[in-house]
């Protein structure tokens, strides 16, 4: 059973952490989790944490100083005045359970973040089912190539750092602000950026509905002086911007009625570049780096925010030209020995693996075989039919399925991988289920040319199969 939120905000940990040097991170190895620990130790506290198994994350946390647990044991709390915990924890933590009885404060990790935010000057919340650390990374590497030193927390590793986080001064705040479990009200965006609004994380919110609400709350997180930069070619974000009572600014692909819009667009393998206009004016000409046309609209959010916080047009342009793009985000990890290429993406949601397999489809590459992983039961059973539609009606030559990615759930849906298979094979697509990580990784090889692409997509696990498939130096 996940643990809540504990929602006390930043003044009241404020007042909590007044004289507390020594903290516990329960979940330190977790994306967010390890940045808190990194920033917190950075401020002179004295850190330590738990987590399941060693990583290169927990590593390097370990190499900066931090003490990291791989077994949960309740005397790890003594002598600590607080603890940051992740809600993936169960209740039956140890030292969890030790905080509560001996009154140690125990803060969620989206108060925590919410804590630390406040300090800041311009904080840049990125929202969205869909496209978050892209557009975090973008934003990223605008204020960097700006020299405006901003500190960053995303939520996936970052090409140009090699780490999830950037540590820098006290102006701006970029930061990855996700949904599920309504974690992002805890945050205080000075800036809320909303890329899409779908139906996901069905194992929290009941309705589509409710998701708009949660991020109507979550753009009023920024006040009536702050600013909402909305996709302007997404219904439903626009619907959830009618309750904002801040300055909403909209950007749209191709969009003349939004603030900022692209035009011009010419693609080279997959590459976009465009012009980023405002009204009738033209700002700056941008060439992107990363491959897929649904990042023009990534880069037109970048691209208004950073412009709000006051960045040079062109210095924005330089950024978006000069980004590398975030690890797992087709992401060219290498060969195999045949010589063909293997990719790996995080995509897990229908619309997300459309796009990735639209801008996939546009590099030019001989055959295209598909290796995806569903990621948890609630997500492929309440959305089946649109996953079978965005694979079977893909441009990919062959799809293989692993077994479903269970993450914090149950199968009680008595969903499989075998039934997606079938109904994506009843569509007309080749499409096999081989579980084993090996195996699928030694058929996407054998049946992929030299000239050929093998992509690895989800969530889960999957990232194995990518790391079989890459021939070793």
């Amino acid at each position: 059973m996940a643990l809540p939120n504990t929602h006390l905000g930043p003044q009241a940990i404020h007042e909590l952490m007044n004289g507390k040097k020594n903290l516990f991170f329960d979940g330190i190895g977790g994306i967010s989790m390890n940045s808190l620990a990194h920033i917190s130790a950075i401020r002179g506290h004295h850190v330590s944490g738990y987590d399941r198994s060693p990583t290169p994350i927990t590593r390097r946390l370990e190499q900066a100083g931090i003490t990291v647990y791989y077994e949960a044991d309740s005397v790890h709390m003594q002598g600590c005045d607080a603890l940051i915990y992740t809600v993936a924890m169960g209740d039956d933590n140890p030292e969890y359970r030790y905080a509560g009885v001996h009154g140690i404060p125990r803060i969620s990790r989206a108060d925590y973040l919410g804590y630390i935010m406040s300090g800041y000057r311009e904080r840049i919340g990125i929202s969205g089912t869909h496209g978050k650390s892209t557009t975090t990374g973008m934003v990223a590497r605008i204020l960097s190539w700006a020299e405006a030193d901003p500190t960053v927390f995303n939520g996936a590793e970052m090409k140009e750092t090699g780490t999830v986080d950037r540590i820098g001064g006290d102006t701006y705040f970029a930061f990855e602000a996700c949904e599920y479990m309504d974690s992002f009200l805890d945050f205080c965006p000075t800036i809320a950026v909303v890329l899409n609004i779908e139906l996901d994380h069905v194992d929290y919110f009941p309705s589509l509905d409710a998701i708009k609400q949660s991020f109507t709350a979550f753009m009023n997180k920024t006040g009536s002086s702050g600013y909402a930069v909305v996709n302007a070619n997404d219904p439903d974000c626009l619907e959830a911007a009618k309750g904002y009572t801040g300055t909403l600014v909209t950007f749209g692909n191709r969009n003349p009625l939004a603030d900022y819009w692209s035009q011009n667009i010419t693609t080279d393998h997959g590459r976009a570049s465009f012009d980023v206009m405002k009204g009738d004016e033209k700002l700056a000409r941008v060439h992107l780096q990363i491959p897929g046309k649904h990042n023009i609209s990534d880069a037109l959010a970048a691209f208004a925010a950073c412009h709000i916080c006051g960045i040079d047009p062109e210095k924005i342009a330089e950024g978006l030209g000069a980004y590398e793009g975030i690890c797992r985000r087709m992401d060219h990890v290498g060969d195999t020995e045949k010589g063909a290429a293997v990719y790996s993406d995080y995509a897990h949601h229908p619309t997300e693996i459309e796009a990735t397999l639209s801008g996939a489809a546009a590099m030019g590459y001989s055959r295209m075989t598909v290796c995806f992983q569903p990621h948890t039961y609630s997500r492929t059973a309440q959305l089946f039919d649109n996953f079978v539609s965005a694979l079977a009606d893909s441009a990919a030559d062959e799809i293989v399925l692993c077994d479903i990615y269970a993450a914090r759930e149950i199968n009680t849906y008595g969903v499989t991988s075998i039934e997606l298979a079938a109904a994506i094979a009843a569509r007309g697509k080749k499409c096999r289920v081989i579980p084993d990580f090996t195996e699928a990784a030694e058929y996407c090889t054998r049946v992929t040319p030299a000239d050929g692409m093998v992509l690895i997509m989800g969530a889960g696990d999957v990232v194995k199969v990518a790391d079989a498939a890459v021939q070793k130096a």
